[in-house]
This record gives structure tokens, sequence and C-alpha cells, in this order.
């Protein structure tokens, strides 16, 4: 094109901008696109930017200026109310989204979104995508279903009780594809199914298998501190101009490792697994313990990438799941929590291995099984406590399985763990 042409046409554009005379009072400023209001039911909508604010950044300057609309102007206590209103109606999806299209109008909406809306482990409820890496309730569990699709080896979870059931009115939580390597098998896990790759924005975590298929480590992606990977004011000035948010880098961090028992004399019997997870401590089961709650995504952009400095200005580690690769060090593995599956027992009536699913489980398969907290006699976990099932998945069609778990677990790691229970074990049956 011509530059006399472009310059036309820019000059088109700018006499048609209803922010001309701001832009003349202020001098050379650029005016970024105005995000798109997020009221979809997409649980990634939620980390949207307020349709009702544009951004300013002046030219020479990396600070952004941001200016709220009419809604921002709102009374908090009137605010308050109505949002307190709108969450307390809403029980459950797809009316939830009302919820997340409060907390994508603008700045003040979202932060007195984010203070009402309680954590899984609270209400039960999903609200926003972190949701789907917070612990589950302690006292019921959460109860979703996984669609197998065969022919493009992707697995989708979704919250309800069944696809009958729920229908269309499901909520889809979490996606995985499977790709399988010369030497392993991966399934790459993402909060949409739009892009299957590991530079998408929606993924958060993968699941790795070995050769044989019988050991599983669960990876989640965390924020990369690295000084050289902090941006520049320049860049920064950059970012603004564009629509697309910045992606912040992650590294992959091993958070969990699963292993099923290798049966080499074909003995009878369903498969035995056990999980070590890093990430959760054995404490969390203790009478006041607590279990690892995160309050936004590696890659959120609103978040600060840089981790606070102590006094002697070091960086501290990275938590209590601070290993990159491999084995996490004996001392981590030694506080973790433990988990393996409920011992069926054996129906003489029926000649098959039983578990009690509590109607949720309805076709016999080696993938069935249940979880519970192995314990050994130095952890003060009470027994009851220890007889709880954490998470149970079973089959109920041909591509159909259900998936219930609860507190400690996350939805992802669940999920994650589920997954591994897919394609055949030959050593291990």
């Amino acid at each position: 094109m011509p530059l006399k042409t472009f310059i036309r046409e820019f000059g088109n554009i700018s006499n048609k901008s209803p922010a001309r005379k701001d832009n003349h009072r202020r001098g050379r400023s650029h005016i970024a696109p105005e995000a798109a209001s997020s009221s979809s039911s997409s649980s990634s909508s939620s980390s949207s930017s307020s349709s009702s604010s544009s951004t300013l950044s002046l030219a020479g300057s990396s600070t952004p200026i941001i200016e709220q609309g009419q809604w921002a102007n709102l009374p908090p206590e009137l605010l308050l109310d109505i949002i307190q209103r709108v969450e307390t109606k809403e029980k459950c999806w797809p009316g939830r989204r009302d919820v997340v299209a409060c907390a994508s109008v603008c700045k003040s909406w979202r932060e007195i979104t984010k203070e009402i809306v309680k954590t899984p482990e609270q209400c039960g409820f999903f609200t926003f995508p972190i949701s789907l890496k917070q612990p589950g309730p302690r006292d019921a569990p959460i109860q979703c279903f996984i669609r197998r699709e065969r022919e493009t080896s992707t697995y989708r979870l979704h919250l309800g009780l069944s696809p009958a059931l729920s229908g269309d009115l499901s909520k889809q939580l979490l996606v995985a594809k499977r790709v399988r390597r010369a030497t392993c098998t991966d399934f790459m896990i993402y909060l949409k199914g739009d892009d299957f790759s590991k530079s998408s924005n929606d993924y958060i975590g993968k699941l790795r298998s070995n050769f044989l298929g019988s050991k599983f480590n669960i990876f989640e992606s965390q924020p990369q501190y690295d000084s050289t990977a902090q941006s520049t004011p320049r860049s920064r000035w950059k970012t603004y101009l564009k629509s697309v948010p910045p992606k912040v880098p992650t590294i992959s961090l091993n958070t969990a490792s699963i292993s099923y028992e290798l049966n080499v004399l074909r003995t009878k019997g369903p498969r035995r697994l056990k999980c070590i997870m890093y990430s959760i401590p054995v404490s969390s089961l203790e009478e006041g313990g607590t279990a690892r709650t995160p309050t936004a995504f590696a890659n959120c952009p609103d978040e600060d990438p840089s981790p606070p400095v102590d006094s002697k200005g070091k960086k501290p580690r990275m938590g209590f799941n601070s290993t990159v690769c491999g084995k996490p060090p004996k001392s981590v593995q030694s506080t973790a929590l433990a988990l393996k599956n409920k011992a069926p027992r054996w129906h003489e009536q029926l000649q098959c291995w039983c578990l009690n699913f509590k109607g949720r489980v309805t076709v016999a398969s080696v993938k069935n099984f249940q979880l519970v907290a192995a314990a050994e006699p130095g952890h003060n976990i009470a027994v009851a406590e220890q007889d709880k099932v954490i998470l149970q998945f079973g089959k109920i069609g041909k591509d159909i399985f259900t998936m219930d778990y609860r507190y400690p677990l996350s939805a992802f790691q669940a999920f994650a763990i589920c997954l591994s229970s897919f394609g055949t074990k030959p050593v291990c049956e």
C-alpha cells in the first residue's frame, strides 16, 4: 500500500474517533482498543479486562492511565449489595456466569467480587478459573464426569452428574489432549479446547507417563522467576499497544507422582495404584490443617512475576512444590500426602471384585478405583478421615466416566490422576 494512501486512511479513522479532541489536548498518545465485554459461560472469560474502561499510554512513559467508566463510580455500599444479591442467587452454572460478568465490568467491581466469592472448599461452587486449582469441599464431593473422544484422543471434564441429566447445561471445566511420543505419553491439560499447543495461554499443566505406562508424573505450570525474563519499560509500553496481554514465562514443576503396582504373575484382581502429592502436605488432613490454595494463575498478567526478596537479597524457594523435574528431595517426599486405592472385596455371588460407589458407577471396568489417604502410624490423622474416599473414578458408558473428588485434591489434580487410568497397562493387569 502506498504511503500516501495509508496516511489518508489513518486520517479518516482519526476524524471518526470520538476521543479526537481529547487526543489534541493530551498531545501524542495512543488509545488501546477496548477489551470485549465478557459474559460468556467459559470459565476463562473471567480473567478478561473491563469493557467499560480504556487504557491510555503516553509516549515515553511506561505507566498506563486507566480511565474508568460510569459503572465504576457507584457507591461501594450499593455495589457490594448488588454483587452479594447476584452471588447468592446463582448457585450453579450456567447461571453462575452472571457473577463472572460482574467481575468483568471494571477493576473496582472485580475486587469486590473476588472478596465476596468463596473458594470451592468453603462453598462447593466454581466461579473463576483459579477454582480448578483450589482444594474441593471437605463435607461432600464435587461430582463431575469425563467424556472421552477416541477419534481426537481428547478428554473433556464437565461439571455435573452425567450427560443425560446435565445435557447442554453442563459446564466444561478442563480439556486434555493425548500426545503419543517415542518413549512416553503426554496428556496436555488446558482450560479450553481451542488451542492444543504448549504456548497457549490456556495451558495449565500435563501428565506424563513412562514407556510402560506404569508410572506418571503430574506437572503444573508455574511462573519462571528469572531476572533476565523481566520486561523492560519499552517492552511494557509496547504491550499496552496490543489488545492481547503478555504471557509470563513459565516452567513445569513436578507436583505429584502416580505409580501402578506391577502384576508380573498375572494374579486376578483390580489395578493397585499409589499417588504421592508433593504439593499437598500430609498435615492438611490433620485437625486444623490446611492445603495450599492458590489465588491466581501463574500466567495471569495482573500478577507480578518477580518474587519477594529477603533481607539478604536472595530469592526464596518457590514453595512446597519446588522441583522442576524428576523426584523432589526426600524431605518433601516424607511430608507429602500419599493416596492409595481402596481395596475391593470379592463378591461370591457375582464372582467379581466390588466397591461401593454409591450408585455413581454402573459398568464394571478395570479402570474403576477409589483413593483414600495412606496414613502412617506417626501421622496424627483420625480414623474417620482415613476412611473417607478422596477421589473415585468409574465407568457409566462406552466413553463416559464419573469423577467425584473432595478436599484436599483440586479439580486439576483429580483430573490428572483419572487420566492415568486410560490406556492399556499389560504389566499391571
